[in-house]
């Protein structure tokens, strides 16, 4: 994973926070296969600019959209609908939505990092 390249503010970001359930080796694989599966779907859409994810106990998967109508027809996608009704049903406890408008941006990144 990479920090994700967007483009010059503003545009806006979907940070979705998410607290698992403990369940078997099997909802873990399906979850990962759909977790996957969503980041490949997300990337399709207009209006798509990135995505940053991390987990431990808690998980924080950050997207990047151009427009808040491209954040609404991502929400509305047919397999992202499906993987919603799944996190609710069998692997989140608690999760939390917030869609922020990036007003500016700024960064680091070392010159030989890959060295």
């Amino acid at each position: 994973m990479t920090i994700a390249a967007t483009p010059a503010a503003p545009y806006y970001a979907v940070i979705f926070t998410s607290l698992r359930h403990a369940d078997t080796d099997a909802a873990d694989d399906a979850y990962a296969t759909m977790a996957a599966l969503m980041l490949h779907s997300a990337a399709r859409q207009q209006g798509y600019l990135g995505v940053e994810s991390a987990r431990e106990q808690v998980g924080i998967t950050v997207s990047y959209w151009s427009s808040l109508e491209a954040i609404a027809r991502w929400k509305q996608d047919s397999e992202h609908l499906l993987a919603q009704q799944l996190g609710r049903q069998h692997w989140y406890d608690h999760y939390m939505v917030r869609i922020c408008r990036v007003e500016r941006d700024y960064g680091f990144a070392r010159a030989d990092a890959s060295a």
